[in-house]
């Protein structure tokens, strides 16, 4: 996003890239269910400086439980848990990294 406000709209801002971070065989499982849910996949994880401490980087993702929340539809329930425990695993394993660098 940096690059692009700064080249569209003269905007600066500090470093922030949003990731797709799809996995297919759930988003096909969920779409499956609710045609629409696409809307809410939560696919993109941001990746940005902190901007009180731009040594720091923080990474962000939606919380799939509000698949279920939103939509109501319990047959999302086993997917977002899955999503859940796969995106904490990741972040965890970034957080690790973080801590042994």
């Amino acid at each position: 996003m940096k690059a692009t406000l700064k080249a569209k709209l003269g905007e600066d801002m500090e470093d922030y890239l949003i990731l797709g971070a799809c996995n297919p065989p759930l988003a096909h499982r969920a779409v499956n269910v609710d045609r629409q849910i696409g809307l809410l996949l939560p696919c993109n994880v941001v990746v940005r400086a902190d901007r009180a401490d731009e040594s720091s980087v923080i990474v962000e993702a939606m919380n799939p439980q509000i698949l279920v929340e939103v939509t109501g539809e319990p047959a999302l329930h086993d997917i977002a848990d899955e999503v859940t425990r796969k995106m904490q695993a990741a972040i965890d394993s970034l957080q690790t990294a973080a801590t042994s660098a």
